[in-house]
């Protein structure tokens, strides 16, 4: 793998694979949080409403200075290709597969989406009503809404509050003009990253992708457009917004959030540690413990999870199921049960072993996956200015004890900052 950064600030890494298939992204430092607004549809003071980078998403393939939202749409597809993009709470990230022949092409329609979009107000008002049907479908799917409405909840009064898609009030005022001011204040060259996996040597990727951002954002520099080689490290914030609160949406099944603030992106030994407990926790393994107590052993829940999301300056642990109504109690007892345990008691050496050994199984698994490591590589260039190896990442989890799995079980579960959010 070469990793590197264009004289415009811009980070990249390119890595090698064995696949006939190549795997490209653009990923931007750039989310929901930077739209600095809460969930109530309000503008904020930098003028933008909520779910404008989420709008921003859907809209940069509309149409730029140089080609039509039509040809944008079957650019890739007549190569046989994908292109796609997502939004979360600080990144905006477009990507493509392609054959690694038809990889240039690809890589060069990244770039001319981010750097020539304009926005047409026929496109804008078309997608608006994709949005805004996005956004009332979740009334049919409580199990994301409930998730949603919990870290609004857990997060109030920060920019990691706001809802990604918006509001139905806010996306019906968000402009064309508005849009176009988004990208260009957010869309610079020091908060990008471009990755691309592909089996093509490295050094003739490396030539490629410089020469194409320098195409797209010129050889020179500016005091605007460069950056350290490290991102700013994010302090962690406190929070306390401890609530516990039940819903009534009428719904026939209970959907039920518990957590609260966990370890953030920067606190290196306890994320490893708060990763690990979540597997250990209620991992996807049919073995994990709420798995195995609330559905394998007592069919309580058609499914539990636990989750850990990590961002800048702060995280979110989670515990989320579904069951039927008279389970609740049984599941809530069940929970507290597990979580008291693991605060209370180290894990032992066994115990500890094995669990290492699945999470590194897991992450090996899904990691050999080119879409997969093209993400990761823009993810980590952007919080770290580097790729983590593999090895390293290894290393990181060998190296968690049992001790700071309870330490950190202690701090998340810490009775008197948990919340809980319940719709019935």
């Amino acid at each position: 793998m070469i990793v590197g950064q264009c004289d415009c600030g811009v980070r990249y890494a390119v890595r090698r694979s064995s696949s006939a298939v190549g795997y490209c992204a653009l990923s931007i430092r750039c989310g929901t949080r930077d739209e600095a607004e809460y969930p109530d549809g309000k503008r904020s003071r930098n003028g933008y409403h909520s779910g404008i980078a989420h709008f921003v998403e859907h809209t940069v393939f509309k149409g730029t200075e140089k080609r039509s939202a039509s040809v944008i749409s079957g650019y890739l597809d007549r190569l046989g290709g994908e292109l796609n993009a997502y939004t979360t709470k600080e990144e905006i990230v477009l990507h493509a597969t392609v054959l690694k022949e038809d990889l240039r092409k690809a890589a060069s329609l990244l770039l001319e989406l981010v750097t020539g979009p304009v926005f047409p107000a026929n496109e804008v008002e078309t997608e608006r009503g994709v949005i805004i049907d996005e956004i009332n479908s979740y009334r049919d799917a409580p199990s994301e809404e409930v998730y949603d409405r919990f870290e609004e909840l857990l997060f109030e009064g920060h920019p990691l509050s706001g809802p990604i898609l918006g509001t139905v009030s806010s996306v019906r005022k968000i402009t064309s003009a508005e849009l176009l001011q988004f990208v260009r204040e957010k869309f610079i060259p020091r908060n990008m990253a471009f990755t691309v996996v592909a089996d093509l040597p490295e050094e003739r990727m490396e030539k490629s992708v410089r020469n194409l951002i320098s195409s797209f954002f010129g050889q020179g520099t500016t005091a605007s457009s460069l950056s350290p080689a490290v991102p700013p490290v994010m302090a962690p914030v406190e929070f306390n917004n401890r609530f516990d609160l039940v819903m009534n949406k009428r719904n026939h099944q209970v959907n039920c959030v518990i957590g609260g603030v966990a370890p953030s992106l920067y606190e290196e030994d306890e994320r490893m540690a708060a990763i690990l407990m979540s597997n250990i926790l209620g991992g996807p393994a049919t073995n994990s413990i709420l798995n195995s107590v609330l559905r394998e052993k007592n069919g309580w829940v058609y499914g539990v999870e636990c989750s850990y999301t990590q961002y800048s300056d702060a995280g979110i642990l989670a515990i989320c199921l579904g069951c039927e109504k008279d389970n609740l109690d049984k599941c809530l007892k069940a929970i507290a049960r597990e979580t008291d345990r693991l605060k209370s008691s180290v894990l032992s050496d066994r115990k500890l072993k094995a669990a290492k050994k699945q999470l590194l199984g897991q992450l090996a698994i899904s990691g050999d996956n080119g879409e997969t490591q093209c993400l990761s590589m823009g993810k980590s260039l952007l919080a770290y200015g580097r790729v983590l190896s593999a090895e390293e990442n290894r290393e990181k989890i060998e190296s968690v004890t049992a001790d700071l799995i309870r330490d950190v079980s202690v701090r998340i579960f810490d009775d008197r900052k948990l919340s809980r959010l319940i719709f019935v």
